[in-house]
């Protein structure tokens, strides 16, 4: 795969948080042929310091955000509507469609479930939590099926002693706020990474 097919960022944590456990958090994005973003989350540090749900069996839950968590937020560039993922390493999820700021709906139920499954998956080594998920676009909206899309990635976690950081690409002024317009710091063209991504190594 070309190396410019995917994004490779790294979240930073709220000033306002605490988040002395990890030394770090990662995410990895592209996308893929189908109309889909894969999505991988890293985080590195003292994990025993840290409430990680435990593996369950993979369904739409709520209120995901109030322990470790993984999000997504998935916009058409230069629109006010946008999506949200909530991603539990427990095998959890759900989705949510926005018209504008924090102007929702729940996306997904059980009729749907099977169509929006993100597929999570989870790996964990010493000292390092990785979790991958894969968003179907095609089934979110007719809005996302444009060539230029802008994300905010982010991720809540839940201390032993249940306190909560933020850890978000970019933070806006103020108190935590994933949802605001400042977050949606990093613009993909969808059409061209999945192309990159389905194109054949060059030949040495």
């Amino acid at each position: 795969m070309p190396a410019d097919a995917a994004h490779t960022v790294r979240l930073t944590c709220h000033s306002d948080t605490p988040g002395g456990a990890l030394r770090s958090v990662g995410a990895r994005v592209r996308a893929v042929s189908g109309g889909a973003l894969a999505v991988t989350y890293v985080f590195e540090g003292d994990l025993d310091r840290l409430r990680v749900p435990a593996p369950r069996i993979p369904r739409i839950a709520n209120r995901l955000w109030q322990h470790t968590c993984c999000e997504i937020f998935i916009a058409r560039k230069g629109l006010p509507e946008y999506h949200e993922f909530n991603l539990s390493p427990s095998g959890e999820w759900a989705a949510y469609a926005f018209r504008r700021y924090r102007d929702a709906a729940p996306l997904a139920d059980e009729s749907t479930a099977r169509e929006l499954d993100p597929r999570i998956a989870v790996r964990r080594a010493a000292g390092k939590l990785e979790l991958d998920a894969m968003i179907s676009l095609d089934r979110l909206s007719p809005v996302l099926q444009g060539l230029q899309l802008s994300l905010a990635l982010s991720a809540v976690v839940e201390s032993q002693d249940g306190l909560l950081s933020y850890w978000a690409l970019r933070h806006p002024p103020g108190k935590p706020d994933f949802h605001h317009a400042d977050a949606f710091a990093l613009e993909l063209d969808q059409a061209q990474a999945a192309a990159q991504s389905s194109s054949p190594s060059p030949s040495r």
